[in-house]
């Protein structure tokens, strides 16, 4: 008998409808044989609700007590979808993070899970239950409640994957795969039938929102198989694994874009070979997440810095360099915001010289400028204006020759 792990977002568990779906999904799979641990994420946009509330009380929530109040949200999931399978007669069980033995980072709002005990869920699979766990969170070693982070919940359940050495992990979405881009952008984004543990991690990274980019990384270190596929439909969805070899004619496999991006810049720094490391030693301290860096000369003794940061951290980060600026021996630090991020994704850049230049060629000719760039080994990425991001990967995605004969679908809202 396998084991199969299956993961619901919260627009598959958004309605009691949906839920009731669900769960004639997850029997369907039990008939069929198999042993199922199901993760899921709380209900629609439930989470949003949580946080829009702990803003009305307060500016800047004590992340412990916004741990408390978010995993609130996949409990509810949980408990109705082991009622719905309950009520076909299927028997359920539920379990929060820290019951299904997940044991994380002492970090609130981001932690990263240290270690999982399956036991209890092996014990409630060899009693014939199916297993319910609330995606998302977990326990610190002090037994403090922790959250993985927003999208955490494909990571648990990746994680859940490998320590049960489950048979294989489908994430369930709105979408029926992993698309070339995103498909409420790019009307003619094509679905991959295949695609590799590299490419979906920089694709999950740069921002393609259809998996969380530790969930693809966990997945890689331990091998697990990894299907993504529509809640709402039956269609094949796509397979990630090893080195792609169905799309190797594609030198870019994929556009991804963040609409949440800014750029810090530190201006008047010393010219001295440690205030880098100073610099990014501090950001890493107070858990600031650092992507694209440039580095200008002013003067013979002072240097000027740029990196981006997501939008939601602009504050924070600003905060973080005034509160250690005479350490840092800085100027003054100024953010750009409403900015975005494009990036050109595929395994076929490694061989093929040029596609930068392509890149830059094609944006110039969209009239997008270019504010910062990044390079990888199989990634180019550019911020640019976050005004100028659709009609960017518009036409990158026509540029590099990924527009599909028909529109693609998108299911749920």
């Amino acid at each position: 008998m396998s084991l199969i792990v299956q993961k619901f977002g919260g627009t598959s568990v958004g309605t009691i409808e949906r839920i009731q779906a669900v769960a004639r999904r997850v029997l369907s799979t039990v008939q069929s044989g198999h042993q199922v641990v199901v993760v899921v994420s709380a209900m629609g946009k439930s989470t949003d609700v949580l946080v829009d509330m702990a803003r009305q009380i307060t500016g800047e929530p004590d992340p412990r007590e916004m741990d408390m109040l978010l995993t609130t949200g996949e409990q509810v999931s949980i408990a109705l979808l082991t009622m719905a399978l309950q009520e076909l007669g299927q028997s359920a069980v539920s379990m929060t993070g820290w019951q299904a033995g997940i044991t994380t980072e002492e970090v609130h709002t981001k932690a990263r899970i240290t270690q999982i005990d399956p036991t209890p869920l092996r014990d409630a699979l060899a009693k014939g239950k199916v297993v319910i766990v609330a995606g998302f969170q977990g326990i610190s070693s002090d037994g403090q409640i922790t959250t993985l982070g927003r999208g955490g919940s494909d990571t648990t359940a990746v994680a859940l994957a490998a320590a049960l050495q489950a048979d294989r992990c489908e994430i369930y979405t709105d979408v029926d795969g992993v698309y070339t881009a995103d498909p409420r952008i790019v009307s003619s984004a094509r679905k991959l039938p295949y695609i590799s543990y590299d490419e979906m991690l920089e694709l999950a990274t740069l921002g393609a929102g259809v998996l969380h980019p530790r969930a693809v990384e966990c997945a890689k270190q331990h091998r697990v198989s990894l299907t993504v596929r529509s809640s709402f439909g039956t269609e094949e969805g796509t397979m990630i694994g090893e080195e792609s070899n169905m799309e190797q004619g594609l030198v870019v496999s994929g556009i991804a874009h963040d609409k949440s991006v800014a750029k810090i810049t530190v201006a008047d720094m010393p010219a001295k070979l440690n205030a880098m490391s100073r610099l990014f030693a501090t950001l890493a301290e107070e858990h600031i997440n650092v992507d694209v860096i440039v580095q200008s000369a002013y003067e013979a003794n002072t240097t000027n810095v740029s990196f981006s940061v997501s939008g939601e951290e602009v504050k924070r980060t600003l905060d973080v360099l005034l509160k250690h600026r005479e350490e840092l021996e800085f100027g003054y630090a100024v953010a750009e915001e409403d900015l975005a991020k494009v990036s050109i994704v595929g395994a076929g850049m490694i061989t093929n010289p040029g596609v930068a230049a392509r890149m830059f060629t094609c944006l110039a000719e969209a009239g997008v400028e270019i504010k910062m760039v990044s390079t990888s080994e199989i990634k180019v990425s550019c911020v640019i204006p976050l005004a100028q991001m659709e009609a960017a990967v518009r036409s990158l995605h026509t540029s590099f020759g990924l527009d599909a004969k028909e529109a693609a679908m998108v299911y749920g809202v």
